[in-house]
């Protein structure tokens, strides 16, 4: 079963590491990462843009809005995602705690969906 690892940033927690700490964080993260793939657990990976260039798409009663930002208000912010293969939650959120973020926010480990299911359930 696939499961998407999401990274959450507190910029406040993660302005506070030096460069150096930062860098060799980024290093670990990016080498596991390339170790999980190559073993066929990691299907993939990304680091995003800094919130203030993201753009929430809203459309109510047919008009659309476009936020500036992402239009949770929250501390923590999405900083990227791992999609991961695992056979269970329990090792999803293992693979989850072997990666460096959650000691500067946290990772929500959450199932993805058989959209092929969903395909044959709604006759798509």
């Amino acid at each position: 079963m696939k499961y998407l690892l999401l990274v959450y940033i507190d910029p406040e927690l993660l302005e506070k590491v030096p460069a150096e700490e930062y860098d060799a964080e980024m290093r670990h993260c990016i080498r596991h990462a390339l170790s999980l793939a190559e073993r066929g657990t990691l299907v993939g990976f990304n680091k995003l843009e800094d919130p203030e260039q993201a753009r929430t798409v809203r459309v109510r009663e047919g008009r659309t809005t476009v936020f500036d930002g992402p239009f949770a208000e929250t501390k923590e912010v999405l900083a990227g995602y791992n999609l991961v293969e695992a056979d269970s939650m329990e090792e999803a959120v293992e693979l989850a705690r072997q990666f460096p973020w959650a000691r500067y926010g946290s990772m929500e480990v959450r199932p993805v969906a058989d959209m092929d299911a969903e395909r044959v359930r709604v006759g798509a």
